[in-house]
């Protein structure tokens, strides 16, 4: 069953919105839109997969550019950031961020797409520094942007994309049923 998703400002430039937080000019600003746009251009072919589903585009393609729009306030200086959080609290940050401004149906991608999602479980096995809540990702369009994004790293001068491979060995040492969520995806979205 699909979530619908009611988007309130279609006219919304999820560029603008990252130079008005970052400045354009900023390390962070360039870095996230070229890691958006490779996970936006991911998503978006994937999406042709699960086209029965009616992904809405539009909004994979804005939500995808600000999926990380939270790295802001965290301790990332490779990044160029220097906020007070760990790196694990971007997604929530983000939603908080993008809930200040109106955009709350794009904050939501920001708390969910973090590693596969995280469960209330998680929060509490790993001692995580967040909200012992369910943060797992629940729409069509949500799962389409957290795949992608396995697939690039905002850390790396190379744009190269890793591969289903290096994605589920890394996830693996999470736990199994995180790897078998991405393993899922793949057989989803890319036939």
């Amino acid at each position: 069953m699909r979530h619908a998703l009611t988007i309130r400002n279609r006219n919304m430039n999820p560029i603008d919105i990252l130079a008005d937080t970052y400045g354009r000019r900023s390390k962070a600003f360039k870095i996230l839109v070229a890691h958006g746009k490779q996970v936006a251009e991911k998503a978006l072919m994937a999406a042709e997969q699960v086209s029965h589903f009616n992904p809405n585009l539009d909004y994979i393609e804005k939500a995808a550019m600000l999926h990380d729009i939270g790295i802001l306030h965290t301790n990332s200086p490779g990044l160029g950031c220097r906020g007070k959080h760990p790196y694990i609290c971007h997604g929530i940050l983000g939603r908080e961020l993008l809930e200040k401004i109106g955009l709350p149906e794009y904050g939501l991608i920001c708390e969910r797409h973090v590693g596969v999602g995280i469960s209330a479980d998680d929060v509490r096995q790993f001692k995580l520094p967040l909200p012992a809540r369910d943060m797992l990702p629940i729409t069509i369009e949500e799962q389409l942007i957290c795949y992608a994004d396995k697939f690039f790293s905002k850390n790396s001068k190379k744009a190269k994309q890793k591969s289903v491979e290096q994605i589920t060995r890394s996830l693996t040492r999470y736990g199994a049923d995180k790897a078998r969520r991405f393993q899922n995806w793949v057989e989803m979205f890319e036939r």
